[in-house]
């Protein structure tokens, strides 16, 4: 008879857990035209990297007036905020990130068409604000209505976008009391990431010689154009000498105004990725010596700025199983006879691959980086916190982030009904959490196993302040 009624009494309690938790989610889908039209605002908005102050008012606006209270410009940047909600433990935490990226600008139309302005959301992070802040307003007012402890905080984070605004937050030691970190990313499925993402350092090497007259007197001159050419000539040998998943990457930011000047200034901006962070320092250290080289070979000097730097996200099982279990539970979407028609166009340019149209309305078992494989800050954070994220599909199956296609789907309902899978995913999450300590304490025993006893954080980039002109 006992056993019985045990059975009974946990059968009533996960009852009215489902059923609380069913509550939150359909009040989360309610709610959809509200966070439609902040996202959508963002989207317009389309800030780069640490000039997200429209981005970031908004967000902070919408969850002051949902009853959190606000810290702003927090780790010495602007556009960084911490919005909490409660207090005591669990101490659970959601990422925002709102940053646009530059050269992208593009209409919400299925084919490629510039709006004119100076950049796009082509990663997303429009969707990923506004998402992760419905989610943290959806847990909030379940804490509130049914007296739960803890605390909800809401992490706003800039210049994801190669500007490592989360290490700085690491740095700074915000991150420190919360127990379990959430986050998700746009994608073209729907799907929990399981496995780690690149660790990446970047940064600019700015060479200085001397100028002349490139016709009457070219022997006076020294160019600094020589020195970045001699040095990307380098490094593209380099790629031959590097392990086959070393990634890098450079653009020549400034290489002279005009032909018949010897260019006395030329800067080229280069990342270095790979799995492993050891991996990332090894190459970039021979990067450093290839400007080095560069600049004795041409007559030239050469002054490195370091931007940014990025671990590799540490996995974590636990979370994994418990955030997939909440996936499935809220599904994905079906597309619409209109949002059909837009990705069976947009389906057909050119880069994007022929992915069954359907798979919006299905999860993925798990992918390894949903964002892509990718570099992120969010890296630096899963190190100092356990932490857990997924990918939902706001964008036409088969687009590649960093895209047009990327700009133009994230501006439709297409990107909107993927933000709210989302919302309602980490929303299911956290409630696990706050109503099952043992959740915390099993993901922090896999995480300190994971990074190991010796582990000390220390930041790629060093002790330098937040790169706020980055972008410029």
């Amino acid at each position: 008879m006992k056993k019985i009624l045990l059975f009974a009494l946990v059968s009533l309690q996960a009852f009215a857990q489902d059923a609380d938790k069913k509550k939150v989610l359909a009040r989360i889908q309610q709610q959809e035209s509200h966070y439609s039209a902040i996202a959508q605002k963002i989207w317009n908005f389309a800030e780069v990297g640490y000039k997200e102050k429209q981005s970031s008012a908004l967000l902070q606006e919408t969850l002051k007036q949902a009853g959190f209270t606000i810290e702003t410009g927090v780790a010495g940047i602007p556009t960084a905020f911490v919005a909490t909600y409660g207090q005591g433990k669990p101490v659970i935490g959601i990422m925002a990130e709102y940053d646009a990226l530059p050269g992208l600008s593009q209409d919400s139309i299925p084919t490629k068409r510039s709006l004119g302005g100076a950049s796009g959301h082509a990663c997303g992070h429009h969707l990923f604000g506004t998402g992760s802040s419905a989610a943290a307003i959806a847990v909030k007012e379940w804490l509130k209505e049914t007296g739960g402890k803890g605390t909800i905080k809401l992490y706003g984070c800039p210049a994801e976008e190669g500007g490592s605004g989360k290490v700085y937050m690491v740095r700074e030691g915000l991150f420190n009391d919360a127990d379990v970190m959430l986050h998700w990313h746009p994608s073209d499925a729907n799907s929990v990431s399981t496995g780690s993402s690149l660790a990446n350092k970047t940064g600019k090497f700015r060479f200085y010689g001397l100028s002349s007259h490139a016709a009457a007197s070219p022997e006076r001159g020294r160019s600094a154009l020589d020195a970045v050419e001699a040095m990307d000539f380098m490094a593209n040998m380099m790629r031959e000498h590097v392990p086959s998943s070393t990634r890098i990457h450079y653009v020549i930011t400034n290489g002279g105004k005009a032909p018949n000047i010897v260019p006395d200034y030329a800067e080229v901006y280069y990342y270095v990725r790979s799995p492993q962070r050891d991996i990332v320092m090894d190459v970039w250290n021979r990067l450093e010596k290839a400007a080095e080289g560069a600049a004795l070979g041409t007559g030239t000097r050469y002054e490195l700025e370091v931007i940014g730097g990025v671990y590799e996200i540490l996995p974590n099982e636990k979370l994994a199983a418990l955030m997939n279990s909440n996936l499935q539970t809220v599904g994905g979407y079906t597309l619409n006879p209109t949002e059909l028609a837009f990705a069976k166009q947009i389906q057909q340019t050119p880069g994007m691959l022929q992915t069954d149209l359907a798979s919006t309305s299905s999860v993925v078992p798990g992918r390894p980086d949903p964002s892509g494989g990718g570099s992120t800050d969010v890296g630096d954070v899963s190190w100092v916190v356990p932490t857990i994220g997924l990918g939902t599909a706001t964008w036409v199956p088969g687009t590649t982030a960093h895209s047009w296609q990327a700009v133009a789907a994230g501006g439709t309902s297409i990107g909107k009904k993927g933000m709210m899978v989302a919302a309602k995913t980490i929303a299911g999450t956290a409630m696990d959490l706050f109503k099952n300590p043992a959740l915390i304490e099993a993901a922090k025993a896999e995480w300190t196993k994971r990074k190991g006893a010796e582990f000390k954080y220390k930041a790629l980039l060093g002790d330098r302040k937040p790169a706020l002109n980055y972008r410029d």
